[in-house]
């Protein structure tokens, strides 16, 4: 394959049985060496040389190749080689060596506009990156958070950026934005004009440099054996700077959870609140099961019986109530699962039911109904008891499992 030869290349012929003459014979291995002439569909291919398999295959069955050629010159690919270059020019007007050698390489210095002897003038912070490979300057402005101002931080594109503007020919139209090396006369703005603490006026603005940073310094030092200055330090004067206001979170409505009223503040478009997901994947299918009957208002609560069932992936908890026959009451699902806050304690940071709270003889209160515990399952024995070191109050955890082992006995 040669590349860029401008001529369709690949396979040019599929696998088969070459014929070699009228006769119907066909080409063996024994027909090809080196230096001979191949007649295939009526194109003469010159044989030139093989590989070292081909090589030692022909050695093994005692054939003898022919040595090998070179290929032949093609003048149209000797025509298109680029030419080698041999003349050499001073480094001042060499723009290649200059690409190659200052690339990429940026001087940054950090400046500001002092514009507060104009009314409701201000000190405004500014960047400047000056390109050593064209020697174009950038100029983009540094916005803070809520500072009134619309981002468009270039003030000006990369560009060359003479000294004096206004330094012109009479002649020269003032109706043109642009000037010409003719006008400027070579007074550009060059990387000895910027030094910390001097004052430069670039488009009748008067910028201050501060301060810059580390690889300029070292890039002066190492090519122009000059140190620049130590850091100005300039007052943070950002009058028309708004400092962000504390968000409040409004009171809890009602409606849904507290979760849902703190989640649906945090953004524009409402969201579900986040979800613990490694404690729900550590805490799967793990459920703290307790028998509950209901602390009777009326005649016919007195015999009702429920199933608490406490989720520990989410401290959720639901009820349901199973359906007896004759009572009057339809059974099923009495609570989806919710948590549940502890009665008289701040809607605005309530406290939820935990294992601890759910203890045999407790008597919990449901959105205004109450319910006493009566029973509880084996695994919460044994929760509890595993888990001893995440509650705080360990009396009050040690009478809740002698208070579950005296019920099972």
């Amino acid at each position: 394959m040669i590349e860029n030869s401008g001529t369709p290349q690949g396979k040019l012929l599929q696998r088969q049985r070459l014929p070699k003459d009228d006769l119907g014979n066909s080409y063996h291995w024994t027909d090809l060496n080196c230096g001979v002439d191949m007649l295939v569909y009526g194109r003469v291919y010159h044989i030139t040389g093989c590989d070292e398999y081909t090589t030692s295959f022909f050695a093994s069955e005692g054939v003898k190749l022919n040595p090998h050629e070179q290929l032949p010159v093609d003048p149209y690919t000797e025509s298109r080689q680029p030419p080698n270059r041999t003349t050499k020019t001073k480094s001042d007007f060499d723009r290649l060596k200059r690409f190659l050698t200052l690339d990429r390489k940026v001087l940054r210095f950090y400046a500001v506009w002092d514009d507060r002897d104009m009314k409701f003038g201000e000190m405004r912070p500014f960047i400047f990156h000056y390109f050593l490979v064209d020697d174009t300057l950038q100029i983009r402005e540094v916005y803070k958070p809520n500072d009134e101002r619309d981002p468009f931080p270039i003030l000006s594109e990369r560009a060359r950026i003479p000294i004096n503007r206004y330094d012109i020919p009479e002649t020269f139209p003032t109706c043109l934005m642009e000037v010409s090396d003719a006008e400027v006369q070579g007074k550009w703005l060059k990387s000895n004009d910027f030094i910390i603490g001097k004052t430069l006026t670039i488009s009748n603005r008067r910028f201050l440099i501060y301060d810059c940073d580390e690889f300029t310094r070292r890039w002066y030092k190492n090519e122009m054996a000059f140190e620049q200055p130590p850091a100005i330090e300039i007052p943070d004067e950002d009058r028309r700077s708004v400092k962000p206001r504390k968000m409040i979170i409004p009171p809890y409505n009602g409606f849904g959870s507290i979760d849902d009223t703190v989640q649906n503040c945090l953004s524009l478009v409402p969201q579900p609140p986040k979800k613990d997901f490694i404690k729900m994947l550590e805490n799967d299918n793990k459920t703290l099961r307790y028998a509950a009957s209901m602390v009777p208002i009326r005649p016919e609560d007195k015999n009702r019986r429920f199933i608490l069932t406490y989720r520990l992936a989410d401290h959720m908890i639901t009820i349901f109530e199973p359906p007896l026959k004759n009572t009057g009451i339809i059974g099923g699902k009495f609570l989806e699962a919710t948590r549940i806050p502890k009665p008289n304690c701040d809607p605005e940071n309530p406290v939820f039911y935990g294992p601890v709270d759910l203890s045999i003889g407790a008597v919990i209160t449901v959105f205004r109904h109450r319910f006493t515990i009566v029973d509880c399952d084996d695994f919460v024995l044994s929760y509890l008891e595993e888990n001893s070191d995440l509650f705080d109050d360990q009396t009050r955890l040690m009478g809740t499992i002698q208070s579950i082992k005296d019920n099972k006995h």
